[in-house]
């Protein structure tokens, strides 16, 4: 491309970002607090990133199973650290409902209300994700695939539903999680972790983290919204606690240093959550509340505030989709016979290199996810409007409520 086409292009998305950054004032209010929605945005294109780089469906024969280079490269965990990022997203998501709940209740909205409207933004899409996933499934079955592969495109494809019943049942508990310290839910944390594994207890005793594990994230979202985490002071204390703990829990106790879960492998840091990935999880927050001023005035910078807001507008279908774009890639590349880092054995560093170079295929397929699916997430104006988090500066009593739109 010539210096001319370049700098055209240059303008094109510059205008193009202007136009987003002086949207109207429902849309982009001149105190909204741009570094929630970068979070945001940082949160789900990390774990859609981190399920593209070490998920792999290898064709076995006629059939397909999963598999992760972290199975056979271990040396390869600390991608894991960069891109599960879900602590963050529940943090940002304990804080915007808290101040939305506090805002419902100073304009005399009713609970069911405010919950019926939080709600109906999650699961909107889901309804489009099984509608489509039941057809292809009688398809599969009835064209005679495999009803070991049919599972694991199943399985693959509607996992990110577990984050939605999750997240919904925080969210349908907020009122009672505005003042829960989120210290009560580490220490449950950490006691069932004691009783499973240093004193043998049953397993299913680790789904008792699952709520917990991601309560502590939660609630100090709504510490944020009390104001109780805006001193730098809170950031570090969580970033060094945090990774201290985390790297003794690894080092000394035998945790493994994959914070996601590693098929083949006894045991799992996030099926169901463990101390390492909550305490992990608290050196992410800690640093997510430590870069806020800086993505603040980043987002200052139309550019970045408009690839930001495109992330947040469709931030449920782009997370519900990327499974099902991975998976639509590798079966019409499967029409080519078995492709590197599509196909094949994610066993050394060969496969990783193609497995980038793939990564930009699989945007594209959830691209098109995008634009057939995104009109099941993005309702009217007041949908839209209801997505601002305004600036928060704490001033003493009555901070929770400030905000009319959250």
């Amino acid at each position: 491309m010539t210096d001319t086409g370049v700098h055209g292009m240059r303008g094109v998305l510059r205008r193009g970002a202007g136009r987003i950054d002086t949207a109207t004032p429902t849309a982009t209010p001149a105190d909204r607090d741009r570094a929630v929605d970068a979070l945001r945005a940082v949160a789900v294109l990390g774990v859609v990133l981190g399920h593209w780089l070490v998920t792999a469906l290898v064709a076995d024969g006629p059939s397909l199973r999963t598999a992760s280079p972290l199975q056979h490269m271990p040396w390869l965990a600390p991608i894991s650290w960069l891109f599960q990022t879900l602590a963050v997203f529940f943090l940002v998501g304990g804080h915007v409902a808290t101040r939305s709940h506090a805002s419902a209740r100073a304009r005399g909205v009713p609970y069911h209300q405010w919950l019926t409207g939080r709600l109906s933004r999650l699961f909107k899409p889901v309804a489009a994700v099984l509608s489509l996933w039941t057809v292809v499934v009688f398809a599969l079955l009835l064209s005679g695939a495999e009803f070991g592969t049919v599972r694991t495109l199943v399985k693959l494809a509607l996992s990110p539903l577990w984050f939605l019943v999750v997240f919904a049942a925080l969210t349908a508990a907020t009122p009672l999680l505005t003042r829960l310290n989120p210290l009560w839910p580490l220490a449950v944390v950490l006691h069932v972790d004691l009783l499973r594994f240093g004193l043998g207890g049953p397993a299913w005793l680790g789904w008792v983290n699952v709520a917990a594990g991601w309560l502590v994230p939660y609630t100090l979202g709504a510490a944020w919204t009390r104001g109780e985490l805006e001193r730098p002071r809170a950031g570090w204390v969580l970033l060094a606690g945090g990774a201290a703990a985390t790297v003794a829990l690894v080092a000394l106790a035998g945790y493994p240093a994959s914070m996601v879960g590693v098929p083949g492998e006894s045991m799992s840091n996030l099926d169901p959550p463990t101390l390492a990935v909550v305490t992990f999880g608290l050196a992410q927050c800690g640093l997510a509340l430590l870069l806020r001023e800086r993505l603040r005035r980043a987002m200052g910078r139309p550019v970045a505030w408009a690839a930001v807001a495109l992330v947040n507008l469709s931030a449920m279908t782009v997370f519900l989709w990327h499974q099902t774009a991975l998976m639509a890639t590798t079966a019409t590349g499967l029409l080519a016979g078995r492709l590197p880092g599509l196909h094949t054995r994610p066993d050394d560093l060969g496969w990783v290199g193609a497995r980038l170079l793939w990564l930009p295929v699989f945007a594209l397929a959830l691209a098109v996810c995008w634009a057939a699916f995104r009109s099941f997430e993005q309702g009217g104006g007041r949908d839209r409007a209801s997505r601002v988090v305004r600036s928060h500066r704490p001033s003493g009593r009555g901070t929770a409520t400030k905000a009319r739109h959250v």
